[in-house]
């Protein structure tokens, strides 16, 4: 089956003055896909976003949303997707469904359309019980569900998420990540941008890790995790007398991947295959070992190494 393409970015490049804030960027997303946009702040996330939106002239490369140039095809490009930016786009002067009322004609619906898909938005972000509450009295997590379904009135196969839980409560930000989920479920593409690793971890299909305005790694969670090495293994040696021969056989199974620390022991696998064989010969040699953990690698941990101290 054809993998189609909501987005294909090439060689996508901005300078501010002289600071390059984007370098020669390329990559392509695939439909109904959560293709995540992370890295540190300043590192060119936004810059990229605003620039797949029309939003910002790149100054060399290009942008295609379903095929569609952004350029020479802005107008019809823009009719493809929906963007939710860091801050509240919606007027805080009026009512959460008089917002949606006035974004739906202006996306062009009719007065009873834009009323079927006013009730239909309050109900699907429970907002219903607030909809004519003014928007000084929202708490940050309704306001950022309100801005979002603005962004969904015309139901666009394609939605940018801009920070979309920044500032939000533990238990809010859960309730965006059900909603983003749901949206994926309906058939919808998101790209989002994000600071959080493990909102990245837990949304994300792919992961383009951008520092510094160049796209440093780009694959799903899991193998950017295996990229930076394998799985940690901890535990106990019994016995002092116990170490050295324990030392043979894990440098035997395991190569050079290991440290001691007395009793302690450290080791790196680079397939959890290797584990049950080390404690079976571990076990056949009477070694006795205690306070075992197993430690998959994290998104931090590809974070850090990719980004921290790197020009």
């Amino acid at each position: 089956m054809e993998v189609i393409n909501a987005i294909e970015v090439n060689h996508l490049t901005k300078k501010f003055g002289n600071k390059i804030a984007v370098d020669n960027v390329s990559f392509n997303v695939k439909q109904g896909e959560v293709f995540g946009l992370l890295g540190p702040n300043g590192a060119g996330k936004t810059t990229i976003l605003r620039m797949m939106t029309t939003l910002l002239k790149a100054d060399r490369g290009s942008v295609k949303i379903f095929s569609h140039d952004t350029v020479k095809e802005g107008r019809l490009a823009r009719s493809m997707f929906g963007l939710t930016g860091q801050y509240a786009s919606v007027d805080e002067d009026i009512s959460a469904r008089e917002n949606l009322m006035i974004f739906s004609r202006l996306n062009g619906l009719s007065r009873s359309a834009s009323k079927q898909r006013t009730q239909e938005l309050l109900s699907e972000f429970s907002l219903v019980d607030s909809a004519d509450k003014p928007l000084k009295d929202f708490s940050g997590g309704m306001r950022r569900r309100l801005d979002l379904a603005v962004s969904l009135i015309s139901s666009p196969a394609l939605v940018f998420l801009d920070e979309p839980t920044t500032g939000l409560d533990p238990r809010t930000r859960m309730q965006m990540w059900d909603t983003i989920r749901k949206l994926v479920t309906q058939g919808s593409t998101i790209i989002l941008t994000t600071q959080y690793l493990d909102e990245a971890d837990q949304l994300a299909d792919r992961i383009a890790v951008i520092d510094h305005g160049k796209l440093i790694k780009i694959g799903t969670p899991e193998k950017l995790k295996q990229q930076i090495g394998g799985t940690k293994l901890n535990f106990t040696i019994g016995q002092v007398s116990q170490i050295d021969p324990a030392a043979k056989i894990m440098t035997d199974q395991l190569g050079d991947s290991i440290h001691f620390n007395g009793q302690q022991v450290h080791a790196s696998l680079k397939h959890t295959s290797q584990l049950t064989p080390l404690l079976v010969a571990l076990q056949q040699a009477g070694i006795s070992i205690s306070n075992l953990t197993i430690q998959e690698p994290s998104l931090d941990d590809v974070f850090m190494n990719l980004t921290v101290g790197k020009n």
